[in-house]
């Protein structure tokens, strides 16, 4: 499969910002290119066609303008062959860990040494966001690896849970939990490259079988539909527009985890969820720039 680049050199301290406003937008297939060295870096957008990315960009120039950030030349726009666009990716995506689990590129499987009583995902995340590598995908992880930990029953009680990822990206939050030992995930996103590349994370890590993945959006994905842990990292505009719908999803004594919030969007996020859902108990985190929001339904 062939793919278009658009590349655009923009200041090196405005490197985080760009990305921040990439996050900020849903730009998926749009990423930061750092060389730290030559303290330089790109902006570097990929699509199956050159005037869709084009018009990408238009949209986001403008958003980063606003926000003080200037390109530096004209974008850069080239054809790539399969092999290039996902190589693009393994500058970005370094293997880590939180508590027992490691979350690893596909390409050290042969290197990688998994230490004693460990597990392991392993990630291929093509065109789709969720390497882990970001704070708002830890945040939402070591929120659900807590969940897991602290379960009064063990592995039995997991068993039994349901999970939800909403905005599954590259399906790391729904493989995690399965990994976990919840026993029914599901995961889905309006975006049918982030189900593919999802799925194909899924039979990478033998978990076809355990993990159901589906297009839809938060009316469609979530529409009777209920499970145990609610996890959504989305902008958090879109969080807020749809409260009704993530709350309505979260069973009794269940939990609600919201992520891909910057902190000074935090107190607004809350206080829409908190009028959403009254009564439930919610706490709050800082991660650099990033920010989540986890509510607890009574029981």
């Amino acid at each position: 499969m062939a793919l278009f680049e658009l590349k655009i050199e923009v200041p090196a301290a405005d490197a985080s910002t760009g990305e921040d406003t990439l996050l900020e937008r849903g730009a998926e297939n749009w990423s930061v290119l750092e060389d730290v060295i030559a303290r330089r870096a790109w902006l570097v957008g990929l699509g199956a066609e050159a005037a869709g990315l084009r018009a990408e960009w238009a949209t986001l120039q403008a958003a980063l303008v606003a926000v003080g950030v200037h390109a530096v030349g004209e974008p850069a726009e080239r054809a790539m062959a399969d092999a290039d666009w996902r190589d693009s990716y393994k500058a970005h995506f370094h293997a880590w860990r939180f508590g027992r689990l490691h979350w690893v590129p596909v390409w050290e499987r042969a290197t990688f040494r998994l230490p004693p009583g460990g597990a392991v995902l392993w990630l291929d995340p093509g065109l789709a966001f969720g390497t882990g590598n970001h704070e708002t995908t830890r945040l939402c992880v070591e929120r659900l690896v807590a969940l897991a930990e602290s379960s009064p029953a063990g592995g039995q009680a997991l068993a039994a849970r349901r999970v939800i990822d909403a905005g599954c990206g590259s399906g790391i939050l729904a493989l995690s939990a399965a990994l976990l030992g919840f026993g029914h995930v599901r995961g889905f996103d309006n975006d049918s490259e982030a189900v593919r590349v999802s799925e194909e994370n899924a039979a990478l890590n033998g978990l076809a079988e355990r993990v159901q993945f589906s297009t839809g959006d938060l009316m469609t994905g979530l529409a009777g539909q209920t499970a145990d842990v609610v996890l959504a990292n989305i902008q958090a505009d879109v969080l807020m527009r749809f409260a009704r719908e993530l709350v309505a999803a979260v069973a009794p004594g269940g939990t609600l985890v919201l992520s891909g919030i910057l902190a000074q969007e935090n107190a607004q996020v809350s206080a829409a969820f908190a009028a959403a859902a009254p009564g439930w108990t919610i706490d709050t985190r800082v991660m650099g720039e990033w920010s989540d929001v986890m509510l607890v339904r009574p029981a």
